[in-house]
């Protein structure tokens, strides 16, 4: 081997550029050198340059699969899938050597492409873009599932140019751009690109080994999507497993309380052992309470009031009371479903002792009818049937007037059978509710007259005023309807002598209607109550007398000549005597009611307006109306 052909050797072992080979045959030609000689440098210079680009092929496909095997390694150890999709990007862009490398995936949902993860970008607008299915170079390769390589992008016809891509690949600079699709399966779902920012062909390794790596970026992704759905069935299934324990929970708690609350009924037990046995399930305390329910429905849920959960305890719409778990401000769904079930055992335990107090509540009944209708009857046999009702007849007591203020006529669209059918169930609730609380307070009650009529005991601090707003409020809040009451004055002894009942019960009735009359429905009251209109109803009298005798002929005048005079009278002294409200009110002119005052004067007297005449007068017309609205 001669010391020229050596010198190749040395370029070899130093890994010389390609250039440096032709370095020893320029020598020897400048040194003369002869053409045997020349042949021989230029065989061994072709041979050397054979091994170095063979040395150059194995380097790099070391380096190529030193670097696929750090790839698969990071899958193996897949923790985060856009760490490992960004290796595989910056590796690839690394091997061949690219300006840029980026990959992006499908969305099926939004039916577009975007970018997952670029490298060596510096564009936003590149960065961020969104593209149709099927656009640009990208959309080429996902069609056909081959690789595609342009080696001029904007000159290149073969794929769909839109300005979006366009304007986003000239703010990038791209040029030469090589694209590998990403399959799972038969299924194109993204695409792996490298580019340079100069016009390049990229040779047939280097496509392969792109898509090599678009190998491994698929399957990265694969194996990203069985653990998230290997995460999310795990996920599934511990839920599964909190629903199942808090079912068995459930299941136990109820079975506990079903236990309890047969236990209560089969003993016999009552409403209060009811809510002994919820304070134990609850852990808390729970009362049974029939007053003061403003903060409960009739549909037997469980609502939070305050720092208190309240239960209605209600049959057919009648609310007879509520359970209340004190001072427990959270309550889970299942305790409130206990507390639910609670009171619909309580409702049917007061039912069935309601049933069993029907009996007895006639008794009460037929007893207060007799002292209505029969005041002859023997007082003994009176006291004695009193008692047997724990009902003392020689107290005081006081005759109540009890009704459900509701309208005259069903409404719009209720037909006259659906409206007598309401009226018999409201009478029907205010008796029964009428019924409850007489024998809660020792007295009798009865159904009269389209309403109720009781006679309960008057207390030693009580008056009858008192007695028929207590009534009023608690009927109401019973029935959950506008209950109004007018009561008696005090009767001394009924059972000594009942024959003052009657009469008490009607002076009740005139002081019920009165209220009504003057626009106090819902409320309770006694004739003391009302005034000198009060006066007049405890002891009417001749009360159709004093009409007559004070505004009779202008009530002869109407009926003869159908005139509106009362009405205008009326009218005349609730404006406070002016003409002029007086016609805004009966809308006509005030000619016209100036002609009727006169027509009024004519027939009252020229002194029908001084202060006393006219006070007897508007007196007069309150009882007028009392008396027409009584007998209509």
């Amino acid at each position: 081997m001669s010391h020229d052909q050596a010198s190749y050797l040395e370029l070899l072992a130093r890994g010389a550029d390609a250039e440096a080979y032709d370095r020893p045959a320029l020598l020897a030609r400048a040194s003369g050198a002869g053409a045997e000689s020349l042949a021989s440098l230029e065989h061994a210079k072709q041979l050397a340059l054979r091994v170095r680009a063979e040395l150059e092929g194995r380097r790099r496909r070391e380096a190529e699969l030193s670097a696929l095997f750090e790839t698969a390694h990071d899958l193996a150890g897949l923790r985060d899938l856009d760490a490992v999709l960004r290796a595989i990007v910056q590796r690839a862009r690394s091997l061949l050597g690219t300006e840029v490398a980026y990959l992006s995936l499908n969305d099926p949902a939004a039916g577009d492409t975007y970018m997952r993860v670029t490298e060596g970008s510096v564009s936003a607008r590149f960065q961020q873009l969104r593209l149709g299915m099927g656009e640009g170079l990208g959309g080429l390769v996902a069609q056909t599932a081959r690789p595609y390589v342009t080696d001029s992008y904007f000159d290149d016809a073969r794929f769909e140019h839109t300005r979006t891509i366009d304007t986003a690949v000239s703010d990038e600079g791209l040029v030469a751009i090589l694209g590998v699709p990403l399959m799972l399966g038969s299924q194109v779902i993204g695409v792996l690109f490298a580019a340079d920012r100069r016009a390049r062909v990229f040779e047939r390794e280097q496509v392969a080994l792109l898509g090599s790596f678009a190998a491994h970026a698929a399957v990265a992704i694969d194996t990203a999507n069985l653990l998230a759905e290997t995460r999310s069935a795990l996920a599934e299934l511990e839920r599964a497993n909190e629903i199942i324990r808090d079912h068995s929970g459930v299941i136990e708690r109820a079975s506990e309380v079903h236990d309890r609350l047969t236990e209560v009924v089969l003993r016999g037990g009552g409403v209060h052992d009811v809510a002994a046995a919820l304070s134990e399930v609850l852990d808390g305390t729970v009362e049974f309470t029939d007053t003061d329910l403003e903060a409960t429905g009739t549909d037997g849920r469980a609502v939070r009031h305050g720092q208190d959960w309240v239960a209605a305890v209600s049959a057919g719409g009648e609310l007879l009371g509520a359970l209340v778990l004190r001072n427990h401000p959270e309550l889970d769904p299942v305790d409130r479903r206990t507390m639910e079930r609670a009171a619909m055992v309580t409702s049917l335990l007061l039912l069935a002792r309601r049933s069993a107090h029907d009996a007895e509540q006639r008794v009460r009944g037929e007893l207060l009818d007799d002292l209505l209708d029969a005041p002859d009857r023997d007082p003994r046999l009176l006291r004695e049937r009193a008692a047997r009702l724990q009902a003392d007849l020689d107290a005081p007591h006081v005759v109540l007037a009890a009704r459900i203020d509701g309208p005259d006529s069903g409404t719009s669209g209720t037909s006259d059978r659906e409206t007598a059918d309401r009226r018999s169930a409201d009478r029907q609730r205010l008796w029964s509710a009428a019924s409850h609380l007489a024998a809660t307070r020792s007295g009798l009650a009865a159904a009269r007259d389209g309403g109720t009529v009781l006679l309960l005991p008057l207390g030693p601090d009580d008056s009858a005023a008192d007695l028929a707003r207590q009534t009023s409020r608690q009927l109401s809040g019973t029935v959950r309807e506008s209950v109004t009451v007018g009561a008696s004055a005090p009767v001394p002894a009924p059972a000594g002598d009942p024959s003052p009942i009657a009469g008490a019960y009607a002076q009740a009735r005139r002081c019920l209607d009165a209220l009504r009359l003057l626009g106090r429905s819902g409320q309770g009251a006694a004739a003391q109550d009302l005034g000198f209109l009060g006066l007049l109803l405890a002891d009417p009298g001749d009360i159709d007398g004093f009409v007559r005798r004070t505004m009779g002929e202008v009530v002869d005048y109407d009926r003869r000549r159908g005139t509106d005079l009362v009405r205008t009278l009326d009218a005349y002294f609730a404006s406070g005597m002016s003409p002029a409200r007086t016609k805004d009110d009966l809308h006509v002119h005030v000619n016209t009611v100036a002609q009727r005052l006169e027509r009024i004067g004519r027939l009252l007297g020229p002194d029908w307006q001084s202060p006393a005449r006219s006070l007897e007068i508007q007196l007069a017309l309150r009882l007028h109306a009392m008396s027409a609205a009584v007998a209509h």
